[in-house]
């Protein structure tokens, strides 16, 4: 029999406002535990939350920028949730009536495949704290520095069918907050989290089969492999004839398999009621016509731009501009006056790979415009060849932000040269040196020609530019033909 696969997502994303959604208290990260609560975020008695207003800014900008239809009247509601990490059992949240609804974005997955797919609903919430597992005993600390750090919680209809996609959705994701600039998106430090919901069925069936969901995973590569497995594990279970349980797995990135956690809670099981300490909130038109009219040039927008102002290809102008942080570099060093396609082609290639090779993202570079345009501009003039770039693309990307590629090259003796009477000498040298040879290939022997061009190369030590070296033996060997029928 021939399965699909059914995924939806929740989507945790924490905003980077300065303090907590109902509290003054730092949403910095890290810091000692239980260094960054006061009695609102742990809810103690007789404390009062009160909304961040830059926290309805952000979560308002967010659903306009994914096609949703933002609700003027919502409310918070109250979730039971009995756990170490909530200090105070409950949760702030949205249930009944969320701020965002029916949002659409498209994916392109890597194998260029287009997608819709449709976001069910955005809502704000407070976040958990942590829970800390001793290695040296059975006992666990709990951390409520996160405890009421403000989260936008991004839930999919069931529209993926595969880890790719779902992949692709969370870099479509990424791209549009980093972009409109209310989080930071660092999987790394839990700023983005995804809990998968993953069922399967038999092909070309309407009815949904029982589903697992996955919590917490946070990094792209783990929700991939997380898929892959769960989905085998269910497609397995049914073909030996065993019922799916719903539940709550986690996945072990060790093992490289799911297990189970505990059942699966429903809405029922979390008593939600409408949250008495916070009046229902009211969204102005106004404030939803000014939100839409700050939305920045987004990914798309920039890809569509830079192909139509740069003449550029539609992969590179979608690896420049599906990062915000290399967008902006990218038009910084064109308007420095670097040649736009080089600087495309090497932000969106070797940059990209040494980054991949070394696990850094565009945010963590320490490459400055001035140094990168400098660095083409050495490139274009013809001062520094292709291959050695490479390696000195890699130091530029070790180095200091100040770092001197100009006086770095010249330091180390690995300029080329560029004055063309010097070359024409060597030229000169090597087709007196074998003379022969040149006669042999002026009458038909092509292969000497690139004979001629590394022995020029070898006596300008690799510092020539090829494309001049390549020019002057041309129009060498092509006096010497003349000389030649003149006899």
């Amino acid at each position: 029999m021939k399965w699909e696969t059914v995924i939806g997502l929740e989507v945790h994303v924490e905003l980077n406002t300065k303090t907590k959604i109902f509290c003054s208290c730092t949403t910095a990260f890290g810091g000692s535990p239980n260094s960054h609560c006061c009695p609102i975020c742990t809810g103690q008695p007789g404390t009062l939350p009160k909304l961040n207003e830059k926290v309805l800014e952000s979560a308002v900008k967010t659903g306009i920028a994914l096609g949703c239809r933002i609700n003027k009247h919502n409310r918070f509601d109250r979730k039971n949730y009995f756990y170490p990490d909530l200090p105070k059992a409950y949760q702030i949240s949205q249930l009944y009536l969320p701020f965002a609804q029916d949002g659409c974005v498209e994916i392109t997955t890597r194998l260029g495949k287009k997608k819709a797919i449709r976001i069910h609903e955005i809502h704000m919430e407070e976040d958990a704290g942590k829970l800390v597992h001793s290695p040296f005993g059975d006992v666990t600390y709990p951390d409520w520095n996160r405890c009421g750090v403000p989260l936008l919680e991004i839930v999919s209809e069931p529209d993926f069918h595969s880890g790719e996609e779902v992949s692709a959705y969370l870099e479509k994701l990424k791209s549009v907050l980093t972009y409109l600039g209310v989080s930071d998106c660092k999987m790394e430090e839990g700023s983005m989290r995804a809990d998968v919901n993953l069922s399967v069925r038999p092909a070309g069936t309407e009815e949904y089969g029982v589903r697992t969901e996955m919590k917490n995973l946070n990094s792209l590569k783990s929700i991939e492999r997380a898929i892959d497995y769960e989905s085998s594990r269910q497609i397995e279970s049914l073909e030996e004839g065993k019922a799916i349980v719903q539940e709550t797995r986690r996945w072990d990135e060790n093992r490289g398999k799911t297990y189970a956690m505990r059942s699966k809670e429903n809405a029922q099981d979390y008593r939600y009621f409408p949250e008495p300490d916070i009046p229902p909130i009211s969204i102005s038109e106004e404030m939803i016509r000014e939100l839409t009219q700050a939305q920045p040039e987004m990914a798309d927008a920039k890809k569509a731009r830079y192909m139509e102002e740069y003449g550029l290809t539609e992969t590179t102008a979608g690896l420049i501009a599906e990062s915000k942080h290399f967008a902006k570099l990218y038009e910084e060093v064109v308007g420095l006056g670097a040649d736009s396609t080089e600087t495309a082609n090497w932000l969106g290639g070797h940059l990209r790979y040494l980054m991949g090779q070394k696990g850094l993202t565009p945010e963590g570079i320490s490459i400055r415009a001035h140094g990168f345009a400098k660095f083409i501009g050495l490139i274009t003039q013809g001062r520094l060849g292709r291959n050695m770039a490479k390696g000195i693309l890699e130091k530029m990307l070790e180095a200091e932000p100040d770092f001197d590629v100009e006086a770095y090259i010249k330091k180390e003796g690995l300029e080329l040269v560029c004055d063309s009477t010097q070359i024409e000498k060597a030229v000169a040298e090597v087709l007196e040196k074998y003379e022969q040879l040149a006669f042999d290939y002026l009458a038909g022997d092509e292969k000497l020609y690139g004979f001629f061009i590394g022995q020029c190369m070898e006596r300008l030590k690799g510092k020539a530019n090829p494309a001049t070296v390549n020019q002057l033996v041309k129009k060498a060997l092509g006096e010497i033909e003349k000389r030649t029928e003149g006899r």
